[in-house]
């Protein structure tokens, strides 16, 4: 997927996020994920802190060469160890419980993806950034993880409040090219699932029942390891 698409992807999906939280109630703040401990609050907490990583990698030397594709940013690691996920639960509560000064959670995030938005587009292409685990990525690829974090979590957060789920088509192209690759766009809708069941089967948000156990394996999909 070209860089242009990713860049529309994060933006399409940042403002239908943005939109659906638009007016919740201290209740809906307070509602538990499936990304226990988490609250929606904390949740959209931990999207703003992984968000918040860009402006930092931007102002930093890019790195010479590319080592890390963004399938390979969700390989196995140190990364989602015990200690690492508790890292990610305590900056998610605090930046929720805290956002930027002056603001709520929704007005917080909408500066946040705005101002990565607007950095991203006025890198030059091919620009490389290095990750906060040192992979040295296109900025490009790394973007793409963050529509990652903002889809797949846009739909923990749907899910947690009872919604129809928003996942933009941009977005949902994006996952499903990074999941299955272009070849395979259309594969999930001929065996009857929609956009948002195959990407809560394929991150795991949905138990698979054997014959869709078959058939996603059949599809090629590369696994992400998710925190």
């Amino acid at each position: 997927m070209s860089r242009d698409h990713v860049r529309e992807a994060f933006r399409r999906e940042c403002e239908a996020l943005t939109a659906a939280l638009s007016g919740l109630s201290t209740a809906d703040w307070d509602a538990p994920t499936r990304c226990t401990p988490w609250s929606v609050r904390d949740l959209l907490g931990h999207v703003c802190v992984v968000l918040d990583w860009l402006p930092g990698m931007l102002a930093a030397p890019a790195p010479d060469r590319v080592e890390v594709c963004a399938a390979q940013y969700y390989r196995p690691g140190d990364r989602f160890s015990q200690q690492g996920n508790q890292t990610r639960v305590e900056a998610a509560r605090k930046r929720g419980a805290a956002p930027a000064q002056g603001t709520n959670g929704v007005e917080d995030f909408t500066a946040t993806w705005r101002r990565v938005d607007r950095l991203c587009r006025a890198q030059p292409a091919g620009r490389t950034v290095r990750t906060r685990h040192g992979d040295a990525m296109l900025l490009s690829d790394f973007l793409l993880t963050r529509v990652v974090e903002v889809a797949v979590h846009g739909l923990d957060l749907a899910d947690a409040l009872g919604h129809e789920p928003w996942l933009t088509a941009s977005a949902g192209d994006a996952l499903q090219d990074l999941l299955l690759g272009p070849e395979q766009r259309t594969a999930p809708a001929a065996l009857g699932w929609s956009r948002p069941h195959f990407v809560r089967l394929a991150t795991g948000r949905a138990p698979l029942t054997v014959t869709e156990a078959t058939q996603i394996e059949q599809l090629g999909i590369h696994w992400l390891t998710l925190g």
